[in-house]
């Protein structure tokens, strides 16, 4: 079975399902220093560019002037910056705004495009964009009024009595046109870096960095002081603004010039000066269902629009962000509604990828939307019913963990018909350390981060294909010692000898991946519904579907004991055989969720406990290891006829 090239494989994915589940590097300690530097002097560029050409006509020699330098130093620091998959592309942008400086092109081009290339710097090199925690906007009104009204004047308008005396004049922080341009991040990275050959200095020293992000917040509200109660209505009312803003590093990033080319002008300015003023309501009002249905309409918007690839990334956000969440709580209510909105969303984003298709995708959302209201009302509806959440807790644990059961039951069996009793410690080897590694990853998950959908999906798609891979082989090599009397010298053999470090190593890391995978799920269901508040419930639940897994391991160990070893080979390798095409169905259908394939529906049930999907791909794979395994089982006969 070439024991060795197996084990390489296993580590190297158990090694992959682990690193799915780490904290992520935090910007701060990956990011080269240049790049904040360089994000603001892009954002500079974009909102000062006005104030040197208008209308494609010089009005300030000198400031035109620093705006070509300015340019040109830019692409310097994008150019000296570490080298990544997105270097070229980065320098190619850079290019095209000196271009388009030079050349003097309008002010929106030169804007559109400075943004453009500081956002794509930050997903090149990402830095921390949003504070640790909601600022305290009455702090940052203390601070302004200690730090900058001497300059910019009690209101912001530019006219305090120190920065009368200045040149260039204090910024007019009230001035409309100009804070449309400006995002909170930028203001931050100002009060932070200061700015160069001006009387803006840098408060990084004296200023900590949550008095910074909430002196940042309270300046980018002061253009737009009468946004409070409007503003309330138009951020809940309007799914397609909370679509656009679905997070602290979003909020901090957001201009009412971007999100204008979405809701309006009018409509952009009440919904940013209201969220800069009341920034928690991100947290409040997207997350869950909620969410999803916000993502989905901004995704629509976009695909209206004609940018496909931002209409995929919102769609896809809308699953693993709103829907895989709150998975485990909607499937413990209705799994078939949970598994339609699986489907219908991977199809929905399949569809997204073709042109000229606007009607049909326009239906696709609308058919989505339904069932998301659908799910949203359900899960308020059970939110507090212990019942739901005893009956969730069982059922998730039983149907999750009977999959592993099988493998471990199947592995100490046939250890046992080989009187190979000393190798059973590698099998609760395995599945007591995939306990404990879940049990770690349950704290990790708890407390540390927050682990991502897509890392969710990945870790249990690609573990669920491993494994499948691996119970192929072994289901093909059961089958073949199951005919002609062949286990008979196989078990002489390897009674005759100590099983060997590779194949001990192969039957502990069969039993830890197989059961990690299902503990990896199990956990994180466990922990959404353990958010509801019903600890005592879901524990009993816990309780009772272990009490019954017990049963059920004890009675397929004794019912082994009494099969004649032909026929315990011929059934083992059955059920594994089974167990292969069950999880090749499974793990297709995770990296379908995570994005990572296509989705084409097929006039199929759902069947989640044999990993049977309504889609053509997750079918055609299983179709594929179940032609292989019918191929696989007959060469096994034919070659023992001729034997």
């Amino acid at each position: 079975m070439r024991m060795t090239r197996i084990l390489a494989r296993l580590t190297a994915l158990v090694l992959l399902g682990l690193v799915a589940v780490l904290p992520p590097v935090h910007a701060a300690d990956a990011a080269p220093p240049d790049v904040s530097q360089t994000w603001q002097m892009l954002d500079y560029l974009a909102v000062d560019y006005a104030g040197a050409v208008r209308q494609g006509q010089v009005v300030s020699t000198s400031e035109y002037e620093e705006m070509r330098e300015f340019a040109r130093h830019a692409r310097d620091k994008v150019d000296a910056l570490p080298p990544s998959p997105a270097s070229p592309a980065l320098r190619t942008q850079a290019d095209q705004l000196v271009t388009l400086i030079d050349g003097k092109a309008t002010e929106a081009d030169v804007a559109r495009q400075a943004h453009a290339l500081a956002n794509a710097l930050l997903q090149a090199y990402p830095v921390p964009t949003a504070p640790a925690h909601a600022p305290d906007l009455a702090r940052g009104a203390m601070l302004y009024q200690a730090q900058c009204a001497a300059c910019h004047g009690a209101t912001g308008h530019g006219d305090g009595p120190a920065g009368l005396q200045l040149t260039p004049r204090p910024i007019d922080f009230t001035d409309p046109a100009r804070a449309d341009q400006r995002s909170v991040l930028s203001l931050y990275e100002v009060i932070t870096q200061g700015v160069a050959d001006t009387p803006m200095a840098s408060y990084k020293t004296t200023l900590s960095d949550d008095d910074r992000w909430a002196l940042a917040y309270y300046v980018g509200t002061l253009a737009y002081a009468d946004a409070s109660q409007r503003g309330a209505q138009a951020w809940e009312q309007d799914a397609r603004a909370r679509g656009a803003i679905a997070s602290p590093s979003e909020l901090a990033r957001a201009r009412v010039s971007e999100l204008a080319e979405t809701v309006g002008a009018d409509q952009a300015r009440l919904i940013i000066g209201y969220l800069r003023a009341h920034p928690d309501a991100v947290h409040q009002a997207l997350e869950g269902v909620p969410l999803a249905r916000a993502r989905l309409s901004a995704s629509l918007d976009a695909y209206r629009r004609g940018s496909g690839d931002e209409a995929q990334q919102l769609a896809l956000s809308a699953y693993l962000d709103g829907i895989e969440p709150v998975e485990a709580r909607l499937d413990a209510r209705d799994s078939a509604l949970r598994s339609r909105i699986e489907t219908a969303m991977g199809a929905y984003r399949t569809a997204l990828s073709r042109t000229g298709n606007q009607e049909a995708v326009a239906s696709q959302a609308h058919a989505i939307d339904g069932m998301l209201e659908q799910a949203h009302q359900l899960l308020i509806a059970a939110a507090a019913s212990p019942a739901a959440t005893f009956i969730g807790a069982l059922t998730i644990l039983v149907r999750e963990g009977l999959e592993a059961l099988l493998v471990v039951v199947a592995l100490l069996a046939f250890l046992r018909k080989a009187d190979r009793h000393d190798a059973t410690r590698y099998v609760h080897a395995g599945w007591t350390l995939a306990l404990l590694a879940g049990a770690i990853t349950w704290g990790v998950a708890s407390y540390a981060i927050s682990i991502s959908g897509a890392s969710r999906e990945l870790t249990e798609g690609l573990s669920s294909l491993f494994a499948a891979a691996v119970l192929l082989g072994v289901g093909l090599w059961m089958h073949q010692k199951s005919i002609g009397g062949r286990w008979q010298s196989y078990l002489k053999a390897k009674m005759a000898t100590a099983l060997d470090r590779k194949s001990a190593w192969f039957v502990f890391g069969l039993t830890f991946i197989s059961v990690y995978r299902e503990v990896f799920e199990t956990i994180l269901f466990y922990t959404a519904l353990w958010n509801e508040g019903q600890g005592a419930w879901l524990l009993a639940g816990l309780v009772t579907g272990a009490v019954l897994l017990a049963g059920i391991a004890w009675l397929l160990l004794r019912s082994s004991r009494r099969l004649p070893l032909g026929t315990f080979f011929s059934v083992s390798s059955a059920v594994i055989a089974v167990l292969a095409v069950v999880l090749t169905g499974k793990g297709v259908a995770a990296l379908q969720e995570a994005g990572w394939t296509a989705v084409t529906t097929a006039p199929a049930p759902s069947i989640d406990w044999l990993g049977i999907y309504p889609t053509w791909q997750s079918l055609l794979a299983q179709l594929a290891v179940t032609l292989m395994l019918v191929a696989g089982f007959a060469l096994n006969r034919w070659r023992a006829r001729v034997a």
